[in-house]
């Protein structure tokens, strides 16, 4: 087990290093730079000195040179200094970070919550009523476009009946828990709908194919009670496919979250990115990318011990 999970480590650093090539390569090619933003705002700045301020900055090096350069900063911990929110970007992202787990891990509990216990309802007795209404709005969940969900409950439970905030994180002058989760709920149940349709697909269909086998006749003919059955034989088999999912959907729940954070307001993760990359200010995005590919890559190593921790002949080597 110990091998097997510092090899996956060092998988995940090869793949952070060329990722943080690629991501800084794309955004140093992209067209203006803070100095060059810094020269439009400002008529007084004359080319000597914008020329001394990207020799300042190392915007005046060849762009291999320049990352080079920023990698052994955060190797030591320096993701250089965020220009739009004027302080360290490592010291901007995490709160962000902590916001947007908080959100994505209340969806995911939500959505679970719903999924495992419809999905096996939905299972026992394939083709029936249940199940085509749960098909039904499985097909109606996925469809739908999370930001015009955002903008129904919106405009449902804040505009409205008034009886929820309609964006933010919390009130000013308040921000206690009760606050807290109030605000929380009108994003956790957008993300919790729009991605709850296709884990409940997933629970489903993997519960149909395990009440199949063989073993669960066997279970069945020696007497062993539906629940039984259902909790002990089927499930902890369906689960390896599901878990497989649950660690994919980190990526999309990741993007579906920067939709939600825009229309909530909400400051997480993915509404820091974009406000990064819309402001040029190459640093903190480039630090957020890297932040949420580290994310998707511990959530699938976190997939793998969870295959052996459920079914005991996988075994990790």
């Amino acid at each position: 087990m110990t091998r097997f999970i510092l090899a996956r480590l060092l998988q995940a650093a090869c793949v952070l290093a060329v990722m943080s090539f690629i991501v800084y390569t794309l955004i140093g090619l992209m067209p203006g730079d803070p100095i060059d933003l810094m020269i439009s705002s400002n008529p007084h700045l004359t080319s000597a000195d914008a020329a001394r301020l990207k020799a300042l900055y190392g915007l005046d090096r060849p762009l291999i040179e320049r990352y080079l350069a920023w990698g052994r900063a955060a190797l030591s911990g320096d993701f250089g200094y965020s220009r739009l929110y004027v302080k360290p970007a490592l010291e901007t992202l995490l709160p962000r970070l902590g916001n947007t787990a908080l959100l994505m891990g209340l969806s995911l509990f939500c959505a679970y919550g719903l999924a495992l216990p419809l999905g096996i309802a939905a299972a026992r007795r394939p083709g029936s009523r249940f199940d085509n209404v749960i098909n039904l709005l499985c097909f109606a969940g996925i469809s739908v476009p999370s930001f015009w969900l955002a903008l129904m409950l919106i405009l449902v439970f804040a505009a409205a009946l008034g009886l929820l905030p309609a964006g933010g994180i919390a009130t000013i002058g308040d921000g206690g828990v009760i606050d807290r989760l109030q605000h929380l709920i009108l994003p956790v149940a957008t993300l919790t709908l729009a991605s709850m349709g296709a884990h409940l697909r997933y629970v489903r269909a993997s519960m149909i194919e395990t009440l199949r086998q063989d073993y669960i006749r066997t279970a069945r003919a020696k007497g062993a009670g539906e629940t039984r059955v259902l909790a002990y034989h089927a499930l902890r088999n369906a689960l390896i496919p599901v878990v497989t999912v649950l660690a994919l959907s980190f990526g999309s729940l990741f993007s579906g979250a920067l939709i939600t954070e825009t229309m909530f307001a909400y400051p997480g993760m993915g509404k820091l990115i974009f406000d990064a990359i819309q402001g040029n200010d190459f640093n903190l995005a480039l630090a957020g990318l890297m932040l949420a590919t580290l994310m998707v890559l511990l959530a699938n190593l976190a997939a793998d011990i969870a295959y052996a921790a459920i079914d005991p002949r996988i075994s990790l080597r």
